[in-house]
Parts: structure tokens; C-alpha cells; sequence
């Protein structure tokens, strides 16, 4: 059993680079094709996303799998960079190092947003990809169903993806859910319909928000993100009178003035009658201006007092690190044993039929006697019983110690002697 990885991320590579040797879909399954055709008894997955590319490659046997420097050949060769960028910026691992990333990028303590929910599918989806193409088996199958079982148990037994770290979940789930009890009778105004417009709006529909007008300066812009989500756009003149009957109000604009000065908004706020105003600020620069959360019943909360949350439970999530560690330091054990116990499967086969043959001859030899002939069969049957106990207990620590075998040098150490002890061909 061979696996080898070779790949980089955005821990130690820029940016610049990722862009150069990062694969399209359409390139994912070329490439796959290009090296099973040269490597044809190999099993192949590549990962690739915004922040990682990472190229498995593995087999029942050492020999098939092409070496690190063919493996940088290849990729040098098919991005058309030169091999040293690849040797530079690219990182190797190994067999038990191999199967550990994975684990960890699967469970998304290696990703740059700890306790992200997307890598998972990802992985999932690069295995698919490869399954699907004829560029995966038995070695990767059981690698990356792992992977997923190992990302699940990260999920459900830490908190590494309980807290909101990014500034629109937090400003929905934290700060919006403590100060509503509810959301579907509540009045909401989103301003602005960029990347930041169009997040909140996700989370806001998630929390079961009815009643959503969207604004912006553009109104082609608007109604298309309106569209997009079945929600109401409004044209930029109507957000006076919008404000006047919100219950939350998100805004999200690139202005670079603030839009809403509060001697306007106290003009606004003379005519409201439906009670607390949240507002969320998550503009750089500010939406809104600071002296509009002093007015009575208008809370004003700024992307910085969000994104001391975020901090917070980032801090938090990364708390949950050693918890995870061990999990996957677990799982890689539980693997690394079931694909040892593999790769000695034909010694361990052997060994089990030779002493089955032992023992039908020397049942055969003693039920033929004369003394046994009036033997009540059930007693026969016990005696048999009594004699597979006998093997079992004494292929029961040969076979635990190639189970436990910590590295396979020693396993196959192992196998080398079981073979000649007991003389297995």
C-alpha cells in the first residue's frame, strides 16, 4: 500500500501562485486523464479550490506509483511553469502524513476559515469526480469515505462549527436573534446588494424572515438580487419611508459617505410608530452615522462591534483544536490498521487455510478411528469447536502484532518471519 500527496495551500503559498497551477473543472478531468494514462494501475484524486491544490495518488502496490519528482514533472508540465515553482511552493507528504492532511482539511481545521462548512463537500466532490471517471478504487474509496466519516465525527463532537465567524452570520444569528424572539412578523430593510447585501440576505431568509425590501442605488442591481431570493426591491428615494416602518435595518453599501446623517434620521424617526429600531452597520465606511444610536429606542451596532464577536468565536473555535487532533490522530490509526491488516491479507489467508488443513486431517484421522465410531454427533461437534478455539487462540497474537505493527517496515518484517516459521508459500 502506497499513498503519496503532493499540494500546496494558502498557508504557504500566495496567492499569485494558486492562480497559476490551480485547475478548472474541465482541466480536473483532464489532467486525471492525462496521468492515469501514463500511471494506469494508480488511483488519482485532485482537490482543487480557491485555497489548495492537492494531487492523491495511490495503490495496493509501492511500485505503480510515480515518485515526488514525476509527480512535480507532471504539474509543472501541464500548467506550463516552470518545475522549480512547483518545488518551491508545493509540499510532499507521505502514507500516514498523507492520510492525516486529508483528515484535517476534511474537517476544516486546516482551512483558513476554522470550522467552515464547504471544504467537506469539496473533498466530497473531488472524490466523486474521480470515482465517476474510472480514477478512483478500493485505495481511495476507503481513504475518502474515511475522510468523510472523520469530518462528521469533528462536526458532531466539538463546537469547532457552533459560532458564526463571518461579519453578516453574526450580525443575523448573534446579534439579531438575541434582540427578536422571532423573525417572521418583523419588518427588514437591506441596503445595498453587493457580496456582503447578498450573505445577509441568506442568513436573514435561513432565520425565517417574511418581509424583506432590498435597496440600492442601482435598481437593475436590486431587483435582480430581488428576484434571486423572491424578496421586494425599492428604488434608492424610498428609503425614508422604509425606515419608518423597519424593525431591522442592514445596510451594506460601498458608499463612501455616510448615507444616512443623523439629523435625517431623527426627521425619520419622528414619524415611526412601530416601537425598537435594530440597525446593523456593516458598511467600511459607516452607513450610518454615529450619533443616530443615541436616540432613544435605536440600537446601532457598527462592523467593528460585530466584528469583536467574530473574533471572539474564532477564538473559540480554534479552542476546540486538541479535541479535533485527537479524533483524527484516532481515525488515521483506525485506517493505517485496516490498510496494514490488508496488505498482509495473503499471509494472514495463507496461515489461516494451513492450519484449517491440520485440523480436517486430524478430525478426519480421529472420527475414523474404531473408539469413535459411537460417538454422539454433538460431541463430535464440540470436539471440532474445541479445535478451532485452539487455532484461533494461537493465531491470535501473530495476527494482533501485524494488526499493531506501528510502520510498515516493521509489518513487513512481520510477514518476512510468519512466512518462514511457518513455512507459508
Amino acid at each position: 500500500m502506497k499513498l503519496r500527496m503532493l499540494g500546496c495551500s494558502h498557508h504557504d503559498t500566495v496567492l499569485e501562485v494558486r492562480e497559476q497551477v490551480a485547475f478548472s473543472p474541465e482541466q480536473v478531468r483532464e489532467a486525471l486523464e492525462r496521468l492515469k494514462h501514463q500511471y494506469p494501475d494508480c488511483e488519482l484524486v485532485l482537490l482543487s479550490t480557491c485555497n489548495r491544490v492537492e494531487l492523491y495518488v495511490g495503490s495496493l502496490e509501492s511500485e505503480v506509483v510515480p515518485s515526488g519528482s514525476e509527480l512535480v514533472a507532471f504539474l509543472a508540465d501541464f500548467h506550463r511553469v516552470q518545475s522549480r515553482l512547483i518545488q518551491e511552493t508545493f509540499r510532499m507528504r507521505e502514507d500516514d502524513a498523507a492520510v492525516m492532511h486529508l483528515f484535517s482539511v476534511a474537517s476544516s481545521i486546516d482551512s483558513l476559515v476554522v470550522g467552515e462548512s464547504q471544504i467537506s463537500s469539496q473533498v466530497s466532490a473531488a472524490y466523486e469526480t474521480s470515482r465517476s471517471g474510472g480514477f478512483a478504487g478500493s485505495v481511495m474509496h476507503g481513504l475518502f469515505q474515511h475522510a468523510n466519516l472523520v469530518s462528521k465525527r469533528v462536526s458532531n463532537e466539538t463546537e469547532i462549527h457552533r459560532r458564526r465567524i463571518s461579519v453578516p452570520s453574526v450580525a443575523v444569528s448573534e446579534v439579531a436573534s438575541e434582540f427578536f424572539e422571532r423573525f417572521d412578523d418583523k419588518r427588514v430593510v437591506v441596503i445595498g446588494s453587493g457580496e456582503m447585501g447578498v450573505d445577509t440576505l441568506e442568513y436573514l431568509m435561513d432565520a425565517g424572515v417574511k418581509s424583506i425590501d432590498i435597496v440600492n442605488r442601482s435598481w437593475e442591481r436590486a431587483e435582480s438580487v430581488a428576484q434571486r431570493f423572491g424578496v421586494r426591491a425599492a428604488v434608492w428615494d424610498q428609503l425614508d419611508a422604509l425606515l419608518v416602518q423597519a424593525d431591522l435595518v442592514v445596510s451594506t453599501t460601498g458608499a463612501t459617505e455616510p448615507i444616512m446623517t443623523e439629523a435625517r434620521f431623527r426627521g425619520i424617526h419622528g414619524k415611526r410608530t412601530r416601537g425598537n429600531l435594530l440597525i446593523l452597520d456593516l458598511a467600511v465606511p459607516r452607513d450610518f452615522e454615529a450619533g443616530i444610536g443615541r436616540i432613544p429606542s435605536v440600537y446601532l451596532y457598527s462592523v467593528d462591534d460585530l466584528q469583536s464577536v467574530c473574533q471572539r468565536n474564532e477564538a473559540f473555535r480554534r479552542q476546540q483544536f486538541p479535541k479535533a487532533k485527537r479524533i483524527i490522530e484516532e481515525e488515521v490509526q483506525r485506517l493505517v490498521a485496516d490498510w496494514n491488516l490488508r496488505a498482509s491479507g495473503d499471509t494472514i489467508r495463507a496461515l489461516r487455510a494451513q492450519a484449517e488443513l491440520i485440523r480436517d486431517a486430524e478430525l478426519q484421522r480421529l472420527f475414523g478411528k474404531q473408539t469413535m465410531q459411537g460417538v454422539e454427533p454433538g460431541v463430535q461437534q464440540e470436539i471440532q469447536q474445541s479445535m478451532d478455539r485452539v487455532i484461533n487462540k494461537l493465531l491470535h497474537s501473530p495476527l494482533q502484532s501485524l494488526r499493531e505493527a506501528p510502520h510498515e517496515a516493521q509489518r513487513d518484517s512481520l510477514v518476512d518471519a510468519l512466512r518462514r516459521l511457518f513455512q507459508l508459500k
